[in-house]
């Protein structure tokens, strides 16, 4: 698979050679930045899969950049710095970093690097995915309780009648059952 790369480096000399390197090793530099400066727009603009930034170091500027680009186009981050301090290490990763390489800019290993990112990048993808709708499930799932305990309270009902009335109205009006219930506490409260 042929990925589109934005590269970040400030020394000319060195992006030449990692560009090289990426190339021969079938991906495609799609845009080359000297800084993090408009980082989100080049990124949208070039349509890259994967940026990988070389560094001297992780300054705030570049956490900051990171950050910004995991709020709002996340892609894999593979991050390269000549040095580091442990409180970098810990900033970079929760700005969501995919692979961070302390002195180990090869050339020709940056391929083997960018693919692991990718598959980090991935399963960390899906595992957000799969929390946001844990979350929403569960979120649901309160809000049925809810309008069964008002039902049960209001309308004296045992809790799988009112269980069955709230499935009852949802197949009725065509919702779901937690639209349902949402509109069942909803009027609770105007009453």
């Amino acid at each position: 698979m042929t990925l589109r790369v934005l590269l970040v480096d400030d020394n000319a000399e060195r992006a030449a050679a990692v560009s090289a390197g990426l190339e021969a090793n079938g991906c495609v530099v799609v845009a080359l930045l000297p800084d993090h400066a408009d980082m989100v727009a080049e990124v949208r603009r070039a349509g890259a899969d994967v940026i990988v930034c070389d560094l001297d170091h992780a300054s705030r500027d570049a956490i900051d950049a990171m950050r910004a680009l995991h709020r709002d186009e996340p892609r894999p981050v593979v991050m390269f710095v000549d040095r580091t301090d442990p409180g970098s290490i810990a900033a970079v990763m929760e700005a969501g970093v995919a692979a961070y390489v302390v002195e180990g800019l090869h050339p020709g290993r940056v391929r083997a690097v960018i693919d692991v990112a990718v598959a980090r990048f991935r399963a960390h993808q899906a595992l957000r995915a799969e929390l946001a709708e844990v979350r929403s499930q569960l979120s649901e799932r309160k809000l049925v309780e809810r309008a069964k305990g008002l039902l049960m309270q209001t309308r004296r009902m045992s809790e799988e009648e009112a269980y069955r009335t709230l499935r009852r109205l949802a197949m009725d009006q065509g919702k779901r059952l937690a639209d349902v219930a949402e509109n069942v506490i909803s009027m609770a409260k105007l009453l």
